[in-house]
């Protein structure tokens, strides 16, 4: 599955067939053999196992810090800064000055706030393995969980912003506000598209539904997460515990957030890997019980995922979700600019620099690292130009469901973070805030480990599509019709688009038939 023997367009829009596999996993007339590979991108994997390493090392320190003992290690001399010098806080006997209203009140410890976690952690839980249930249990259980998601997330938003004016914090306030807004302008949008990701999605979902092996590894993947965001939650709790100046308190938790972030991407991008490789094989092999299918698939392709390949998903992990949110944004605000050239010309600046980050960091990679077994920015240079010389990538961009995924894992952390953050507000009022957004980045984290899969049955879909349209002809031969159907109307579409606006161009140039 290499760039460098790239698929053709025919005249109907259709990509022409190419090798599909790679070698030692094309069908033939036995089993095929599993490939040799060696490790890639080991640099990044060395900085996330470091990374692991000194911030679980922070986080226990910060727990047991205030864990039944306030203070056990005398940390809070470090902590706050704005304490008076032991001299100033020397007092004449009987006398009430230099003590502070806060000693006449117990000390927070690491168990105070550790029960909010532990809750956000039990409802991210049921909501992942609620959705993966929905998705496995009824073929459009999971396609009505998104189409929920798609039209209540602006309504939620809102409603969360009331709730944050309603308790004095109006910042939030305002910037949920803001996102409900934002959100339903793109709904607005890209609505005419919706039609199409559906389609896929719903193919995606019927794919998962065939294979329910690769659900039990997201069930499995959504515990491995649980064991990390206790010693997470711990240590987070004794900070939130610590006399620290409110400011310097949000400091920290944002940077042990980008942590958890980073570790949950990296997770959610393992299941990536793992699910669309077997999806890959599946298509390829024509079924999961056919004679050339490579022996134990599933646990090869954890193997490989956790070994081999991990370094590429620790790099690929730490920037495709930001650069991928950022395009679909910017599509959305250029679709809709219209003949406004100075205001084009300012998007398509920022559309370039963003494509080009898009070049190297895309999510289809993952399915090119599952079975080639290639570095990160190189499997996202040959899956991009694959699309690129196949014409699948109009295709791509005409498709939301990633956006549309998001959304659901938006609404389920937004879910998780009103829960406890409710909790809290009447426990703790001035800490629910940061317990609520905290709480949030939890729920959207687990939420995001059960809608990978999806997610991933999506991607290769694509790639076997640009591979070769024969196999998901044979998969399913309504769908190959739908998309080829889909993919003549956005070429067209590109066509008569870039036309148009070469025809404006010419139009204002100057008249040169007097000289």
């Amino acid at each position: 599955m290499s760039s460098s023997s790239p698929s053709s367009s025919d005249q109907s829009g259709n990509p022409s067939p190419q090798p599909p596999a790679p070698a030692g996993l094309r069908p033939g007339a036995g089993p095929a053999a599993w490939p040799r590979r060696r490790c890639r991108d080991v640099f990044w994997l060395v900085v996330f196992l470091l990374h692991l390493l000194v911030f679980g090392g922070a986080l226990a320190l910060a727990g047991l810090n205030r864990f039944r003992v306030a203070d056990r290690f005398n940390i809070d001399r470090y902590a706050n800064h704005t304490a008076a010098p032991p001299s100033a806080a020397v007092a004449p006997p009987g006398s009430d000055v230099g003590v502070s209203k806060e000693k006449a009140l117990p000390p927070e410890l690491t168990e105070t706030y550790w029960k909010y976690y532990g809750a956000a952690g039990a409802v991210g839980t049921l909501l992942a393995w609620s959705w993966l249930a929905a998705a496995a249990g009824k073929k459009d259980g999971g396609r009505v969980l998104m189409r929920a998601a798609v039209h209540s997330l602006t309504a939620y938003l809102a409603v969360i912003s009331v709730l944050c004016f309603w308790g004095n914090h109006s910042f939030w306030g305002v910037a949920l506000a803001v996102g409900a807004a934002l959100h339903f302008l793109y709904v607005m949008s890209v609505i005419d598209r919706f039609p199409f990701t559906m389609l896929v999605l719903q193919k995606a979902i019927k794919m998962v539904w065939e294979l329910p092996d690769v659900m039990r590894v997201a069930y499995a993947f959504v515990l491995v997460m649980l064991c990390w965001m206790a010693l997470w939650s711990f240590g987070v709790s004794g900070i939130v515990a610590m006399p620290i100046p409110n400011c310097g308190q949000w400091w920290l938790v944002l940077a042990l957030s980008v942590s958890l972030f980073w570790t949950g991407a990296v997770l959610s991008n393992t299941v990536h890997v793992i699910v669309s490789g077997m999806v890959f094989l599946v298509l390829i092999h024509g079924g999961q019980a056919a004679a050339s299918m490579p022996p134990k698939p599933l646990l090869k392709s954890l193997q490989y995922a956790v070994t081999t390949s991990f370094g590429s998903i620790c790099y690929g992990s730490l920037f495709t979700a930001a650069i991928r949110t950022l395009r679909w944004e910017i599509r959305g605000v250029r679709s809709k600019i219209g003949n406004n050239e100075c205001l084009l010309c300012c998007v398509d600046f920022f559309f370039h620099i963003v494509e080009t980050l898009v070049r190297f960091f895309n999510k289809y990679a993952y399915v090119q690292i599952a079975v080639n077994g290639q570095s990160f920015n190189r499997s996202a240079r040959d899956a991009w130009e694959l699309f690129q010389s196949t014409g699948i990538e109009a295709l791509i961009a005409y498709d939301c469901s990633g956006a549309v995924l998001l959304m659901s894992t938006i609404l389920g952390g937004l879910i998780t973070g009103t829960c406890t953050g409710v909790w809290t507000y009447f426990t703790q009022r001035d800490k629910a805030i940061m317990v609520g957004s905290t709480s949030m980045l939890i729920g959207m984290i687990l939420v995001g480990l059960a809608v990978v899969v999806v997610e991933s049955a999506v991607t290769s879909i694509y790639i076997c599509y640009a591979e070769d349209p024969l196999l998901i002809q044979r998969w399913d031969p309504e769908f190959f019709e739908q998309m080829s159907e889909a993919l003549h109307q956005r070429l067209q579409y590109r066509s008569s688009r870039a036309r148009q606006i070469l025809n404006g161009r010419l139009d204002h140039l100057p008249d040169t038939s007097s000289i």
